[in-house]
């Protein structure tokens, strides 16, 4: 009977890992047996679990930047030591477009930062063509001006869109967004991580990369509610305000608008 049953289970295991297997090689919707799982499709709508990014030192190849440049958004996320921009240096940055392309550009040497020269990475965030879409750009726009001395723009911010249009609620972390509009758990464990040292752990790069990996999906969906309730305009201007708030920031300004 114990043999049986032990027979009994390993089919089923067996069974429920080709069928995940066979979900994640042809890319194709499965529903379970009982009706009530589902595995979704792979799509660049959705978190995918890709190849490894290629990662560069401290900038990106002329090749990377030409590919990026024809495309009309790029998402763009940063890893820092912390949240104090004078105490908590820059160490990574993280850039995805619409085809799930991601590059990460690593910072190892504590020395050669703040950087004021000329770079790709300038040249991309500089460019007009290109909106820099990222989740709270009040931090990472900050980053890029005190660390890499990039003016970015254009800024397209899902946090602010999310504060524009869900209303009904007061979580706004990328977290929370993915969750009700892709309807995708993110592991945000490495999220408080050393991303300074020599080698990065593939759970801290798949961290780094999901969180670019689902900004453009995240904005369109953030996009369709804005214009659904009269608030594409609004959002617009209070993009194109952020650098001069980010300005404000660094000059140790805060709430300069309250009594």
């Amino acid at each position: 009977m114990k043999i049986r049953f032990i027979r009994r289970i390993g089919a089923i295991l067996s069974r429920a890992y080709d069928i995940i297997i066979w979900a994640f090689v042809e890319k194709k919707p499965v529903r379970l047996s009982n009706g009530n799982c589902e595995v979704t499709k792979l799509t660049i709508e959705v978190l995918v679990k890709q190849g490894v990014p290629e990662v560069f030192d401290f900038d990106i190849p002329d090749e990377r930047l030409n590919h990026y440049l024809k495309k009309s958004c790029v998402a763009v996320d940063t890893e820092t030591r912390g949240l104090n921009l004078r105490r908590d240096r820059l160490c990574l940055v993280q850039i995805c477009d619409e085809d799930g392309l991601v590059s990460f550009v690593r910072f190892r040497d504590r020395h050669k930062l703040p950087y004021t020269g000329d770079s790709n990475l300038k040249k991309l965030f500089t460019a007009p063509n290109v909106i820099k879409l990222f989740h709270f750009a009040r931090f990472d726009v900050s980053v890029m001006k005190y660390y890499l001395d990039i003016d970015v723009n254009p800024i397209w911010c899902t946090k602010i869109a999310s504060k524009l249009v869900r209303t009904y609620t007061d979580k706004h972390s990328l977290k929370y967004l993915v969750a009700e509009l892709l309807e995708i758990q993110l592991d945000k464990s490495d999220q408080m991580s050393d991303w300074a040292k020599d080698d990065l752990t593939d759970s801290q790069l798949e961290y780094a990369a999901n969180d670019v990996r689902v900004l453009i999906p995240v904005q369109k969906k953030l996009e369709a509610i804005l214009q659904r309730e009269g608030r594409s305009d609004i959002a617009k201007r209070l993009f194109q305000t952020l650098p001069l708030v980010c300005e404000l920031d660094q000059m140790g300004f805060k709430d300069i608008f309250e009594h």
